[in-house]
């Protein structure tokens, strides 16, 4: 049994990848119109027991169009002129993709402003609005 090895926990059976073959736009002479050497893969995330819920969602977030609403993430390689290199493209890019998923974000640590930099802004605010009160009419004092 074949497998698209992603990590050391994560291994994706064959049986859930599907690849269909499309004739591929660009340079290739006479053969761009004969043979198929673009790669559409199809691998359903959604269902796949190989991912937990975490990496599901951080992947839908990833994939973005990439990802169908049903969950399913199709990629298409047609960057070389043979199916072989388009394939291994492929399988390459899917993998990389739900690598990325897999890598948890770092939680970010809240700060707060210096003082100096408040101080700068509450400055630029005032002079702002000084100039802002300097284009108002004078007021006639009776």
């Amino acid at each position: 049994m074949d497998m698209l090895y992603v990590t050391y926990s994560i291994q994706i059976p064959e049986e859930e990848l599907q690849e269909s073959f499309i004739r591929s736009s660009g340079p290739g002479g006479q053969n761009v119109n004969k043979v198929a050497t673009a790669v559409q893969l199809r691998f359903d995330a959604g269902k796949s027991p190989a991912l937990d819920e975490e990496v599901k969602t951080r992947l839908k977030r990833l994939a973005g169009r990439r990802m169908t609403a049903d969950g399913v993430i199709v990629i298409v390689a047609r960057r070389y002129r043979e199916q072989e290199k388009n394939r291994t493209d492929a399988r390459e890019r899917l993998a990389g993709l739900i690598r990325r998923a897999t890598e948890k974000p770092r939680a970010r640590r809240q700060t707060r402003p210096t003082r100096a930099s408040v101080q700068r802004r509450v400055g630029e605010k005032k002079k702002r609005g000084n100039v802002k009160q300097m284009r108002n009419k004078p007021e006639h004092d009776e």
